[in-house]
């Protein structure tokens, strides 16, 4: 394969000139380096490098003026509106760069494709006036504003324009522009013959001034377009060249170089779709892998990425074998992970908030670069701040909470949390001492943050630009006004990679291809909305306007796209276009009109695909733990100690969840509870009901007991909250409705005990919150003891019968207490939970010899109080109804222990896993 840059080599040679004497001109920096690469493979003898230059780079010296960047350009602009506008109220900054962005690109154009100035902006603002109709006499306010924006707009441009031109500094446009007016003057003073190679659309200033150097200088000219695209008078790809060949005064006498024909030859062209973007990273991965296996070297192929935002998954999914590697494109800085810590902080001190969220605050100090600075002694003092936090239940923090839980880490809490008070100076200066904390301690251990220590050079220059913005401008009002402009900074700002440009495998965005040719090239993401770009209307004039005076529209924009792309593969041997199976409106949609286009012209044969991953379907199987002989010695532990109610029902519901959490002892993740939770609202109403009625314990229950108990309710509600909840707040929101929640459920439950003494009931507490532990369960089989233990919220005489009282702040009904079947006492956990918590109680008591027989147990719901105490029943079937019964005997005890020697000998079970069982939700 001999590319363009080659050709044009050796015809220059054929002409006999002296290359060191000659100015190339080309599309871009990245073509001339492959140029300079070509002159010394094709050049015999020793020689001086020739002047190359990229076109941006040679209009600029042309113009005498210096290229500006846009965000000095947004600065420079805003003092043209702030002098020029009269009114009381003008925009702030932040308003302002909002529509001045769009502004600035429409001067742009305007400059870069010579328009008049004065008669556009006319035109725009008689527009606006035709636009405007109303059947009042007067205009409105609001449309006299208006109406005064698109007046002013001639003034705004020319006011900017002349303050940039007497400071020697323009944007892309102006450099056009002036450079247009000087190429008489250029010419005069530089006797050097140019050399113009592999443009396709050019503005009108460069048409201009390339036109006016090749008559009236020896200057030469290339074009690199296929014969299939220039003679297909509607094929967008030769667009440009021939309108330029059929509308430049030069080629009535010289002749067009040059039109090609290397598209006819025989390609492999491959056609695959991919689900996602990270799909077609992967895939690429995978094409890399087949062409070392091919023996391609991979020193002639060039990976171009339609969606630049590729770039990261395409470097993470390279083969290792590739050695050589050269990025192009740079590593976008918004993509290292101190954008994001920055982000946060951005976020988190916009509005100056009094206090922080808890999971921004959690965020920011797990991040990776903060993390670190909280190391004191090998120990991580953000996990023990993070726990203290979430075990506390915060969910607001101030700077001085956070200092008060961490007094040794104050400077660094200071310097992230301390507030900004909308001052962007202050942000600024935060901003500037984090990074060098961050920077002496990765200086630490320097060998191993060498890439870190790049990242934070990199902000530490984005933060200078900016601190010299504010000090130079003072235009910043507000942190969103920074912010803003800072996002603006950081989305044109690169990590440049360092390597051998001319050697490896290339990677590449579409524009750095241009004048290239590579054997193999595998193109990405050839989706319509990515190539082509598609429509899109960032401007302020509208496409009639454009197109009367001749400005690009959409068109245009395709027309570029399909050059690049068809360019391509003009030379190459084997191609891979890569689209996303997977539409999305927004990242690109259905595959590209290119690879239709393909099809149409039937003269490759595309090989077509779908490359899916391969997913192995994995047969869910719940999850199986044998009792080995240490599981079995640890369950003997607990058994000694004492198995709880709720540790039995938690094996009924599902064996799993008891291994993890009594063998292998491992606790659930403590969240902050942000909203109180249930286990914690029936902790409070459970711990106030215990301090109400553990005074009474052997007395009898009066009216003036109850009474007293109705003023005490919101402080000790309160009270219990406040440790439970520990320092959540329970002042607004959904918190305060479960604090009023938790004293009503108390209130009802008092007022129902008063209407039951007002009835004439003699209740008499026997026990509060009675605490049994080491309860022996007699089981032969063993030779070693098994125990229960646990709590029983209240036992009491109830008009001499004697109560056991489990409180439930849930909804229970009267069903979920009864017992039917005593062998599914111990499996059914959805229909017999209850009643096996309220017979082990009972169990527990009775084997205590604190209670005699008949006894009742059961319930009480705080959500259905009308129900009254909900009593354990059992229910015989023998006879031709069922009869229920309430009683607890000594028969009801004898069996409820069958069945609890039957769950513990089941545990103990060597035969019989830990089985995990389908919970449904």
């Amino acid at each position: 394969m001999t590319t363009f840059i080659e050709e044009v080599i050796v015809n220059l040679q054929e002409k006999g000139l002296n290359l060191s004497e000659l100015k190339f001109i080309l599309p871009s920096k990245r073509a001339g380096t492959f140029l300079k690469h070509q002159l010394s493979s094709l050049t015999a003898q020793t020689m001086f490098a020739p002047e190359i230059l990229s076109i941006e780079d040679f209009v600029e010296s042309i113009s005498g003026l210096k290229t500006v960047s846009n965000t000095e350009l947004l600065f420079q602009f805003y003092t043209t509106y702030i002098t020029l506008n009269t009114e009381e109220h003008p925009d702030s900054f932040e308003v302002f760069s909002k529509w001045a962005q769009i502004l600035l690109q429409d001067f742009n154009e305007i400059d870069r494709y010579l328009i008049p100035q004065e008669k556009i902006f006319d035109y725009l603002s008689a527009i606006q006036e035709l636009k405007h109709w109303s059947v009042q006499a007067e205009q409105t306010e609001f449309v006299k504003n208006y109406l005064a924006f698109w007046n002013k707009l001639h003034a705004y441009y020319t006011h900017f324009t002349t303050h940039l031109l007497e400071h020697k500094l323009g944007y892309q446009g102006l450099v056009y522009r002036q450079a247009d007016a000087r190429v008489s003057e250029y010419i005069q003073e530089h006797n050097i013959q140019h050399v113009f190679l592999g443009f396709n659309a050019l503005n009108t200033a460069e048409e201009a001034i390339i036109q006016h150097i090749l008559e009236h200088t020896n200057a030469l000219i290339y074009w690199d377009i296929d014969k299939t695209f220039y003679e297909n008078p509607v094929h967008d790809a030769g667009l440009f060249t021939r309108q330029h060949a059929k509308n430049w005064k030069y080629f009535k006498t010289h002749p067009f170089n040059w039109i090609t024909e290397n598209y006819k030859t025989e390609k492999k062209i491959n056609v695959i779709g991919v689900p996602k973007n990270i799909g077609q990273a992967k895939y690429i991965g995978n094409i890399l892998r087949d062409l070392q296996n091919s023996e391609n070297k991979l020193e002639s192929t060039a990976i171009v990425l339609g969606n630049e935002d590729l770039l990261l998954p395409v470097l993470n999914s390279m083969p290792d074998f590739i050695e050589r590697l050269n990025v192009t494109m740079g590593f976008p800085l918004k993509s290292i992970p101190l954008a994001s810590l920055f982000e946060s902080l951005f976020n988190l001190h916009k509005n100056n908030p009094k206090a922080f969220y808890y999971k921004d605050v959690i965020s920011i100090l797990s991040h990776q670069f903060i993390r670190p600075l909280f190391f004191e002694n090998e120990k991580d003092e953000a996990t023990k701040l993070i726990e203290t936090i979430q075990t506390n239940n915060i969910v607001f923090l101030s700077c001085a909470d956070l200092v008060a839980l961490s007094e040794s880490f104050k400077p660094v809490l200071t310097l992230l949390f301390g507030a900004w008070d909308y001052n962007a100076s202050k942000a600024l200066s935060c901003s500037k001492t984090l990074i060098l904390a961050l920077k002496n301690h990765l200086n630490e251990k320097k060998d191993e943050h060498v890439l870190s220590l790049e990242y934070t050079y990199r902000f530490h220059e984005l933060f200078n630009e900016l601190e010299r913005l504010n000090t130079t401008y003072k235009y910043f009002q507000s942190i969103s006004a920074l912010h803003q402009v800072y996002k603006e900074l950081l989305s044109s700002e690169t990590l440049d990679f360092q390597g051998e440009p001319l050697q490896g495998l290339q990677i590449m965005g579409m524009l750095e291809s241009r004048v290239l040719d590579f054997k193999t090239v595998i193109i990405s993401s050839v989706n319509e909305g990515v190539l082509p770009a598609g429509k899109s209307n960032n401007s302020f004039i509208p496409l009639d306007v454009k197109l009367e005076n001749n400005l690009p529209t959409f068109k245009e924009k395709d027309a570029v796209y399909t050059y690049h792309f068809y360019r391509l593969l003009q030379r190459a041997e084997q191609v891979y276009i890569i689209y996303n199976t997977e539409p999305d409106a927004l990242a690109g949609g259905e595959k590209s009109r290119f690879i239709t286009q393909l099809e149409l012209e039937n003269i490759h044969t595309l090989k077509h695909a779908i490359a899916t991953p391969t997913v192995s379907l994995v047969e869910q199987k719940l999850k199986t733990v044998a009792k080995s002989p240490l599981v079995i010695e640890r369950l003997k532990e607990i058994a000694k100690r004492g198995f709880s109610p709720s540790s039995l029902t938690n094996y009924m519901r599902n064996p799993m969840d008891f291994y993890f959490q009594k063998v292998l002892k491992i606790q659930e993740y403590d969240e902050v509870e942000e909203t109180v939770a249930a286990n914690t609202l029936g902790t409070v109403v459970h711990n106030t009901l215990e301090d109400f009625y553990k005074p009474l314990v052997g007395k009898q229950l009066t009216e003036a007991h109850l009474t007293e108990m109705k003023s005490k309710i919101s402080n000790t509600v309160l009270h219990h909250f406040e440790i439970t909840y520990n320092k959540g707040d329970i002042t607004t929101g959904k918190n305060l409705i479960s604090f009023e929640i938790a004293k009503r459920y108390v209130l009802n439950f008092i007022n129902s005990e008063l209407k039951e003494i007002k009835a004439g009931r003699i209740i008499k507490i026997i026990a509060i919150e009675a605490d049994f532990k080491r309860v022996k369960i007699n089981i032969p089989e063993f030779d070693f003891p098994v125990t229960i233990s646990g709590k029983v919220d209240r036992v009491d005489e109830y008009d001499g019968t004697t109560r056991i009282i489990d409180y439930k702040t849930g909804k229970v009904n009267q069903s979920q207490v009864e017992i039917i079947d005593w062998d599914a006492l111990t499996t059914d956990y959805d229909k017999y939970s209850k009643p096996f918590q309220i017979l082990c109680y009972a169990f527990m008591m009775q084997s205590s010899g604190t209670l005699k027989f008949p006894l009742e147990a059961g319930i009480i719901s705080f959500k259905n109080l009308n129900g009254g105490f909900l009593k354990f029943t059992k229910k015989d079937k023998s006879g031709n109804g069922a009869t229920k019964i309430t009683a607890i005997d000594q028969e009801t005890i004898q069996l409820f222990e069958a069945q609890l020697k039957v769950l513990i000998l089941d545990i103990f079970n060597t035969e019989i896993d830990f089985l995990e069982k389908e919970i449904s939700h």
